[in-house]
């Protein structure tokens, strides 16, 4: 081996070893068991997005009725998501996913019951919308308690972009294992048996989450309640949000794609193994980026990310076989958990300290709404025009994230911080107290 290989092979290892040393950090500070707890409490989320399709399918005779409750889960949970964030913000995580963990229990429970007693449509939408009202939003609840116990240590910025990393890296885990638990449940005997693990889960990891003893580090601040207080938050949570509802609609898109090629090869069990593909791909990205220099800031981490999903989407619109569809799926799966994480991580810098818990969960919402509304028109358009018309949809969507990524520059928030375009960022203090970072120039 030459001497020019050992030192690349030296600096692969070290950057390794220094990405491991940030995640064993991170559960320094946070603690395995609240990542467990966390882990498993979002997993309902999962359960349910695609179990009701299955469960309400089979039930009611309808694909088209099914699609539909689906949609409407995400609906509720897209609307809802944000003022949960916002109470939690105001009254501390603890009473909020309390009451919502017990209210989605039941809700959950209804859905799966009001399916096997087959009411009207209307019904099973009123339930599903209260369902997905009702999820207490652990995936960003945890994020912004992850960061908040990593600020109060004064932990450097790049212990808090691994703790974003790993937080969504559960996420993509969640929707790989979500499905596969409903697969079993249908196997076993039917699909409403994952809707009362759902609830179950929900109900004692929920509990658990909320009980545990980090949620203190996310009290709600003693902030002023003079007019004015609440304030708009700035411009730049909402473009990042622009882009992650364009993010959601590609994924939304690619996964009508997904199913309707599947199917149109005679292999439509293949396409949760697919999902499961791209979701591990995407979790292993996740993982990935806490390896990344601090001099690669977050707005070139967006643009890049956003770049390579037009670029590795555009081979799906032209796939037409199950080899090939794996193949490209294997490579393009990795393009969603750095936009997630980079998404996550610009919210966190941009919103202040005190409203944290709403900025992740409107992130989260963005997201989801975007792919909630597209997997209606994704599928429509996959069955009249073929696949290859619902990756075109999405593809396209890849490229107006992009612009939207290119046109975004950095701003400072309504408390005097800047968005900074590199990873530092303030570690401690209020954030109207702090000057911004030489970095704050716009890129």
């Amino acid at each position: 081996m030459t001497e020019k290989a050992r030192c690349a092979r030296g600096v692969r290892y070290g950057r390794v070893r220094r990405t491991a040393d940030s995640y064993r950090a991170v559960l320094a500070v946070t603690g395995a068991a609240l990542l467990v707890i966390s882990f498993l409490g979002r997993l309902p989320v999962a359960v349910i997005q695609f179990g009701s399709v299955l469960l309400v399918s089979e039930t009611s005779g309808s694909l088209a009725t099914g699609g539909a409750v689906a949609c409407a889960l995400a609906l509720g949970q897209v609307t809802a998501g944000p003022f949960v964030g916002r109470l939690a913000d105001r009254r501390g995580q603890r009473p909020v996913v309390l009451a919502f963990a017990a209210l989605n229990a039941v809700a959950v429970a209804a859905c799966a019951l009001g399916a096997l007693l087959r009411p009207p449509t209307p019904v099973l939408l009123a339930l599903a919308v209260l369902a997905g009202a009702s999820v207490p939003g652990i995936g960003p609840l945890a994020r912004a308690r992850a960061v908040a116990l990593l600020r109060r240590e004064d932990a450097p910025p790049g212990l808090v972009n691994a703790a974003l990393s790993l937080e969504s890296t559960l996420d993509e885990l969640s929707f790989v294992l979500g499905p596969a638990l409903v697969g079993l449940a249908a196997v076993a005997g039917h699909p409403a048996y994952a809707f009362a693990v759902a609830a179950l889960l929900v109900a004692v990891c929920g509990t658990g989450f909320a009980l545990h003893p980090t949620a203190r580090a996310v009290a709600p601040a003693a902030a002023p309640r003079a007019r004015g207080a609440r304030a708009a938050l700035p411009r730049t949570v909402y473009v990042v949000r622009a882009g992650l509802v364009f993010l959601g609609v590609l994924l939304g898109a690619c996964g009508a794609g997904i199913a309707a090629l599947t199917e149109e090869l005679g292999a439509p069990g293949h396409a949760g193994l697919v999902y499961a593909v791209m979701g591990v791909m995407s979790a292993v990205a996740g993982l990935s980026m806490a390896a990344l220099p601090d001099r690669f800031g977050l707005y070139g981490r967006w643009r890049a990310a956003t770049a390579a999903a037009v670029l590795l989407s555009l081979p799906l619109v032209w796939t037409h076989s199950l080899v090939g569809l794996y193949a490209v799926v294997t490579v393009f799966g990795a393009v969603y958990a750095p936009n997630l994480v980079t998404g996550f991580a610009l919210t966190e810098r941009a919103v202040p300290r005190r409203r944290v818990a709403e900025g992740m969960t409107g992130a989260a919402s963005a997201f989801v709404g975007g792919q909630a509304v597209t997997l209606a028109v994704a599928g429509r358009l996959a069955e009249s025009h073929g696949p290859g018309a619902a990756f075109a949809l999405g593809s396209a969507a890849a490229a107006v994230a992009c612009a939207v990524a290119l046109a975004a520059r950095p701003q400072a928030a309504p408390d005097g911080s800047a968005v900074p375009d590199g990873s530092a960022a303030p570690a401690r203090g209020d954030r109207a107290a702090e000057a911004p970072t030489p970095d704050a120039a716009a890129p």
